[in-house]
């Protein structure tokens, strides 16, 4: 697509558009159009959502999720149990399991996977801030819900050398293995995520 014969104000939020996953310069397109069709009130109250977005929502202090409030309203429930943590790589994988229904310990955000060709080593995961809370004594299970890609058994790796060598006392698990090879958290259903979770294994166990 030819977007220099489009009106400059809509080029400018076409190309903006275009930059988010997902979406590519037609889509990008057929989106700007869709908002211009829109009353003035409701594309006005969107861009203030967005604009207000960034303010408005921060990183919970504790696991590292996006919240309002600091810490999280998971993080701030007694009734979760506070010895098993589950770790997985981004917000929207905590999201998939806690509709699952399955799990009632706390979590942590790792923020990524390791992907060295990509330029993701360990120094981009938040290690140091994972070491930090097991060093409380609290944590007595790490549950690694990241997945069964090749960048997240690579990240497990990490994770469970690290807790090894530091922690010995704190068990690792996974999810169990009914996930299919390369899939991510986030797009498992909720019955698989909830026997993953129910009949997960030790890292060591074939």
């Amino acid at each position: 697509m030819d977007d220099t014969k489009l009106p400059k104000p809509l080029r400018a939020v076409v190309d903006e558009l275009a930059a988010l996953p997902g979406l590519g310069p037609k889509s990008a397109l057929r989106a700007a159009l869709t908002l211009l069709k829109w009353p003035k009130a409701r594309t006005g109250s969107l861009g203030r959502a967005i604009f207000e977005l960034r303010d408005q929502l921060h990183l919970c202090g504790r696991c590292l999720s996006l919240s309002e409030t600091d810490p999280c309203a998971l993080c701030a429930d007694p009734g979760r149990r506070a010895d098993q943590l589950c770790v997985v790589s981004e917000w929207d994988s905590l999201l998939a399991l806690e509709e699952a229904g399955q799990f009632t310990g706390l979590y942590f955000v790792l923020g990524g996977l390791l992907a060295p060709l990509d330029g993701v080593g360990s120094d981009s995961l938040e290690a140091g801030r994972l070491k930090a809370r097991l060093a409380e004594g609290e944590v007595a299970e790490i549950i690694l819900a990241l997945g069964t890609t090749l960048e997240a058994e690579s990240t497990a790796s990490f994770i469970k050398n690290l807790v090894v060598r530091d922690f010995p006392r704190v068990r690792v698990t996974r999810l169990a293995q009914g996930i299919p090879l390369g899939s991510e958290v986030k797009f498992i259903d909720k019955e698989t995520l909830r026997q993953s979770l129910r009949y997960r294994q030790d890292l060591d166990t074939p």
